[in-house]
């Protein structure tokens, strides 16, 4: 009898992409990468953080690099990724949330949140599936979505749209890429405790209506994130794609 055995998680010789990977889940990513042996690039605006997380990680021997790289941008974003790829791994955690009621909401509010969280993520999932392609390579592409992308929120709307969009676009791009053997998943989180979130945790009214939803009853870490980081990055996911990994503690199986 000939035993199967379990599909390597290890990434080494792989150059991965961390947007937003200065702090919270996108840092937690690029360090979770890094640890399983990926050459990674922190992609970030602000240089000074992007170069202490990348020092930081270098005291652990880890291969770390930096790239100024404004998502939203996506002329400039497409032209560094391509002067700097092919990525084999992209984890795209830029994002960010202006919460208002609906009745509220601004337009220039809406264009932003959308220009960055729905057109930005789309047009970099596009430029480093255009490098893999070129170079003949198979990769993976994880967008950081949201257990919202799922349900709706309160004061969310329009953040809630954007994450939805990423859902819908990533299942189109599976389609298309996977003949090239490129594989895009999202990871879907629930509420999780970082330096962005600080400020949500000090509502009393909003923390019980989050840990009354979170159905494992308590708050998410960035250390919940990693491991399924990795796991979608690595071959033990060689078959996954067009899917999304709710990591929401039960949020969404109401």
């Amino acid at each position: 009898m000939t035993l199967p055995r379990t599909p390597c998680f290890r990434l080494d010789g792989k150059r991965a992409l961390v947007t937003g990977g200065t702090s919270g889940i996108g840092l937690g990513c690029a360090v979770a990468l890094a640890e399983h042996g990926a050459e990674v690039t922190l992609g970030a605006r602000d240089a000074a953080r992007m170069e202490g997380a990348a020092a930081e990680m270098r005291a652990h021997d880890w291969q770390v690099k930096t790239l100024s790289l404004d998502v939203s941008d996506v002329a400039t974003t497409q032209a560094q990724v391509a002067e700097h790829g092919p990525f084999d791994i992209l984890v795209n955690s830029a994002g960010f949330a202006r919460h208002a009621p609906a009745l509220d909401t601004t337009e220039a509010d809406f264009d932003a949140m959308t220009d960055l969280n729905a057109k930005g993520a789309y047009f970099l999932a596009q430029a480093v599936a255009k490098g893999l392609i070129a170079a003949g390579k198979p990769g993976s592409i994880i967008q950081i979505s949201s257990q919202m992308a799922h349900v709706g929120g309160q004061e969310r709307a329009v953040y809630c749209g954007s994450k939805h969009a990423v859902e819908g676009y990533t299942k189109a791009q599976a389609i298309e890429w996977g003949p090239h053997g490129i594989r895009v998943n999202t990871i879907c989180p629930t509420f999780i405790r970082t330096p962005l979130t600080e400020q949500t945790f000090k509502r009393p009214e909003l923390v019980a209506w989050i840990e009354d939803k979170i159905k494992l009853g308590r708050i998410g870490e960035v250390e919940d994130i990693m491991g399924a980081t990795v796991f979608l990055a690595s071959e033990a996911s060689a078959l996954i794609t067009g899917s999304s990994l709710l990591i929401d503690g039960g949020w969404t199986a109401d």
